[in-house]
């Protein structure tokens, strides 16, 4: 791990748990924004990870919500939508973009960021502002994030302190399951790692496409491989028929512990499809419990399998050589 993990992503994911307990007993004041009912979640990459989780969340709430991955915001914002911007280096250049443009406009805004652009555009306009620290990379503080902004929007995104705090106990036990103090073949990160032998594609209920994205994310940052997202139920009207030609792909299904029982009939079918055309998958079923739990406990195992299998392929995860290349043309 150490010799191929050359900056130590993998000891920060061994301390996931810890960083989010840490967190949330920290003593962030909550802000209430009053008469909310659209929040827009803005940001790219991991801190793009942290809208899609909020907005999975909000799902079951009457408040709309729409999470932005570039540079242009939608036209319905108003005077009782709140923005979100989100950038874990306080510098991503589509996410500034979007806050320049929803300064100029009646609606609330708060930023969140380890600094950077930013900070100094929040400050600088008299807008919301918290500063997170960031931790290692974008993708790693995904923790520190989540559970900054669930105390700053408590208001907001509607989980009760308990679901918070079992969610923090879910991912302690999760840590002692995955974590690099259990490198055996009791660990469900490395089983998964050693399975793939091909391009994962990544099957998922509406309720955990967040888990999916991430996934997909972190397959393509830290592993540097090509990765397949595909809703279940709509992959029945069109990419099922993919696997009746041979190839590389691999089929990965997340499944939620309680999935509504149509989504579970669904699965079912799709075990037996995949079993009666000799087509090997692997199922990976969320912790029993809250929304929150089922979400960041999967990320966690699945983000903590991207690594085992980078390492495994003798490749150092932390790297984006691609995505700073671009950065640099911008």
């Amino acid at each position: 791990m150490d010799k191929i993990d050359r900056q130590g992503m993998y000891k920060i994911y061994d301390n996931w748990a810890q960083i989010a307990q840490n967190t949330y007993e920290s003593n962030l004041e909550p802000i209430d924004f009053k008469n909310i009912d659209h929040v827009v979640f803005c940001g790219m990459g991991g801190s793009g990870a942290i809208g899609d989780l909020f907005a999975s969340i909000l799902s079951g709430t009457n408040i709309h919500t729409t999470v932005v991955k570039g540079y242009v915001i939608p036209k319905t914002i108003d005077e009782n939508t709140l923005v979100v911007f989100t950038s874990v280096s306080g510098n991503t250049v589509e996410t500034l973009s979007a806050l320049e443009s929803a300064s100029k406009i009646n609606c609330k805004i708060i930023g969140f960021s380890s600094g950077g652009m930013l900070e100094t555009f929040c400050i600088k306009n008299n807008i919301e502002y918290k500063k997170i620290t960031k931790i290692h990379s974008p993708r790693a503080s995904f923790l520190n994030f989540v559970y900054s902004m669930l105390k700053t929007l408590i208001f907001i995104i509607p989980i009760h302190k308990q679901e918070i705090i079992q969610s923090i106990k879910l991912l302690e036990n999760t840590s002692q399951k995955i974590s690099s103090t259990n490198l055996s073949e009791t660990n469900p990160s490395i089983n998964l790692a050693n399975w793939i032998d091909g391009t994962p594609v990544i099957y998922y209920p509406w309720g955990l496409e967040t888990v999916a994205i991430r996934f997909k994310n972190s397959l393509q940052e830290n592993v540097k491989t090509h990765a397949i997202i595909e809703d279940v139920i709509e992959s029945s009207h069109n990419g099922i028929v993919s696997w009746e030609k041979k190839s590389q792909m691999v089929p990965i299904l997340i499944e939620g512990v309680d999935d509504h029982s149509k989504t579970k009939q669904r699965w079912n079918i799709m075990h037996q499809y995949f079993e009666e055309n000799n087509i090997n998958y692997k199922k990976i079923t969320s912790v029993d419990g809250g929304i929150l739990s089922k979400i960041l406990c999967l990320i966690y195992q699945l983000d903590y399998a991207s690594i085992y299998y980078a390492v495994q392929l003798g490749i150092d995860p932390s790297p984006v050589n691609s995505i700073d290349f671009i950065k640099e043309k911008l």
